[in-house]
């Protein structure tokens, strides 16, 4: 039967009256069940649609053809790119928009249903869509308006190019963002406040339009805000809290604004309320609605706190004192949802930036297992292993782990328990560049004014050839943080010893291979650095000592054109020399033999009063 309606639709010679009664039956069962949009794909309804017959002359056959695209385009079965095949259709669809009331609403729907990504912004932008769509923002049709704002809402997220010309557009005497501005209104409809507060996120985000604006600090901020209250619909809430994530996501001052708006952070406690307990709930449809809706909300308010807490301390205090806080996040690490995971990592990631939380709250809370367990899919190991961990899990958990191990976390011994060391020393072999970063990152970290037992280990656990192989990797972020874990394994003496007794031949090696590289001046001061630690050692100063070609290197350094080079070297020379330490005549001679005392002579006359002094 479709196929045959679809025959007559196109037939020429059916009457315009057939064929658009056609369209409608085509159109009413569009709106049946996924299925049956799925026959109708099958059948090629959209090409059939599309084709030839928008040029008809007849305003109702066309406004028919449109409310029937624009229900199967709604439709999740369908394919967005369907819209893009024909490189004409757009055209066509714009020069459309002037007909009438109604297909200014069906083509303004279809493109905000088909606008996903920067690829099709940018064709529907190059069609001359904000132009034809602008002056829509003021039909007299609620319906018109609404969609026409939508389409806006899809053209400018993420896209500074749209977000920049919709700036400077007018309508009427009167520039969009104005007319953003007047849709947010208390008395206007949700559906349209939170549309509207949608383009003016996406616009300041893009920076077309500053932070401190009013429109976005006493219009849109605010809106958005009220988006979470209880009076609003679940889905309401939860698209109010990922907007306003979003909106003061980098910024600090409207992070504090918002923290101090209508108790915020209390108010978003309530998202991990649903569903309300069973007993309350009598009404089936309204569990089922609550059960959909809760994973959504818990993600949206992990989100809006990570947001709230990126910077600002007194604002993570704030939400670490909140009711049931941290276990919220420790149930929200082992949730079944991927989304609602990887926002409550988020959130943990964002409060671990903080110095006085990390050694009360995180203390009390096992926050570490889920994180390790996050992780622990890279361990080929067979514990409680979390199947396929998604990359951008794993990058957040273990930037987390990153702030968990600092020296001051109490959480570090626990964490060290659970197997830690040989699951970062895998993070450092992965594929992923954020992963190595973070696997080494972290190993540096746990290194810092640590034991001896745990240096030891992270040096077993990450083998020789694993060391080179990270101290040539082609990222010098994995570099430093590489040479930063060299560093701080090679502090105090009896460690500096022990560890040089046992691995002194290959850190030699690598300290030679770096200075002789083409690396920038951080890398070269830091690996100087490590050999002046190195100096510092009783036993471990004989490396330096009966290495000539490193003694050759330091001395080179010294008369190097920047002065942190020369003095990190002459770091170097100092431990080498101290009057009190066994054997230092020794040293002195032979460090004079190489005409180190000239070029001291010669940097006490420098103009840099540091090099002077040192």
């Amino acid at each position: 039967s479709i196929s045959r309606l679809l025959y007559l639709l196109q037939q020429e010679t059916s009457s315009t009256e057939l064929r658009t009664e056609c369209a409608v039956v085509l159109g009413s069962l569009a709106m049946g069940t996924e299925n049956n949009v799925k026959s109708l794909l099958d059948c090629h309804i959209i090409p059939a649609l599309l084709q030839g017959r928008l040029l008809s002359p007849d305003l109702k056959f066309i406004e028919a053809c449109l409310r029937c695209l624009r229900t199967i385009f709604i439709s999740p079965v369908t394919p967005e790119d369907l819209l893009y095949t024909d490189a004409t259709v757009i055209s066509h669809l714009m020069a459309l928009l002037s007909r009438s009331r109604y297909t200014q609403e069906y083509i303004c729907q279809i493109f905000s249903h088909c606008c996903k990504g920067p690829d099709h912004q940018t064709i529907l932008f190059n069609h001359g869509a904000v132009q034809n769509i602008a002056h829509l923002l003021i039909s007299t049709s609620y319906k018109v308006r609404m969609q026409a704002l939508k389409c806006f809402s899809v053209l400018a997220f993420e896209n500074p190019q749209v977000s920049m010309t919709l700036v400077n557009v007018s309508v009427d005497g009167e520039l969009l963002p104005q007319i953003f501005v007047k849709m947010l209104q208390r008395d206007k409809p949700i559906e349209m406040q939170l549309t509207a507060a949608k383009c003016l996120t996406s616009m300041c985000r893009a920076g077309a339009i500053r932070t401190d604006d009013s429109c976005i600090v006493l219009k849109t901020l605010p809106c958005l805000v009220r988006m979470c209250s209880k009076e609003r619909l679940l889905e309401e809430r939860v698209e109010g809290a990922e907007t306003l994530a979003y909106l003061i996501e980098t910024d600090v001052e409207l992070q504090r604004i918002a923290s101090i708006t209508d108790h915020l952070i209390v108010m978003l406690a309530d998202y991990f309320k649903y569903p309300s307990s069973v007993s309350a709930i009598t009404d089936i449809k309204r569990l089922d609605h609550d059960l959909k809706h809760a994973h959504e909300l818990r993600q949206a308010a992990f989100k809006l706190y990570a947001s709230l807490g990126a910077n600002d301390e007194d604002i993570r205090k704030k939400i670490i004192e909140t009711e049931n806080m941290m276990d919220r996040i420790v149930n929200g690490l082992s949730e079944s949802s991927i989304k609602v995971r990887l926002a409550a990592v988020r959130c943990l990631h964002s409060l671990s930036r903080s110095v006085q939380q990390l050694r009360t709250s995180f203390q009390d809370h096992a926050v570490w297992k889920p994180l390790m367990k996050a992780n622990s899919s890279l361990l080929p190991l067979s514990l409680q292993v979390l199947q396929n961990a998604p990359n951008e899990i794993l990058i957040v958990a273990s930037s987390t782990l990153c702030n968990l191990l600092l020296e001051f976390s109490p959480s570090k011994e626990p964490i060290l328990e659970s197997g830690a060391i040989e699951l970062l020393c895998s993070l450092t072999q992965s594929e992923n560049l954020a992963l190595r970063v973070n696997g080494i990152w972290a190993l540096m970290n746990m290194a810092f004014q640590a034991e001896q037992k745990i240096k030891s280990d992270i040096l077993r656990g990450l083998s020789t050839e694993q060391l080179f192989q990270l101290l040539s990797d082609s990222d010098v972020n994995v570099l430093m943080k590489t040479l930063g874990l060299l560093r701080n394994l090679l502090s105090t003496r009896p460690h500096i010893d022990h560890i040089m007794s046992t691995h002194g031949k290959q850190i030699m090696q690598a300290v030679t291979l770096i200075l002789e590289g083409e690396h920038n001046i951080e890398v070269k001061e830091q690996t100087l650095c490590i050999l002046a630690n190195i100096a510092d050692g009783t036993t471990a100063k004989e490396l330096i000592m009966t290495n000539d070609d490193i003694l050759q290197k330091i001395k080179y350094y010294m008369s190097h054109s920047n002065a942190k080079l020369q003095l990190a070297a002459m770091f170097c020379i100092s431990n080498l020399i101290w009057n009190e330490e066994e054997g230092s005549q020794e040293r002195q001679d032979k460090l004079r033999g190489m005409g180190i005392v000239d070029i001291l002579h010669k940097l006490s006359q420098s103009s840099d009063p540091n090099l002077c002094d040192k």
